[in-house]
């Protein structure tokens, strides 16, 4: 299953956290994992000021940490990356997870 979490400080997305594999098929046939991939890495590519933020790709990982100054485009390419992952858990909630960390 694919886990994310994320975090929310007034009303920004701050940490964003996927990690592991959906197995909704074989490797290399796995839709609901390129679906998050697509989403993911595209949403990465997106953002202006990568160097406001920490970012670690790993296989079956990635995390985002703000670490410099948001600004109004990264909010809205974060924000648009939950929501497509929301619509993913939508369709496929036996597959991906999302929600907020718990503190």
């Amino acid at each position: 299953m694919i886990k994310v979490r994320y975090t929310e400080t007034n009303n920004r997305i701050t940490h964003i956290r996927v990690q592991g594999h959906a197995e909704s098929g074989e490797p290399g046939h796995d839709l609901v994992c390129a679906a998050v991939s697509a989403v993911t890495i595209g949403a990465l590519n997106a953002l202006k000021e990568e160097d406001d933020y920490d970012i670690n790709i790993d296989n079956g990982y990635v995390q985002v940490f703000l670490i410099g100054e948001p600004n109004a485009h990264d909010d809205i390419v974060l924000e648009t990356l939950l929501i497509s992952l929301q619509t993913i858990v939508e369709s496929e909630p036996e597959y991906i997870s999302l929600k907020p960390f718990t503190r």
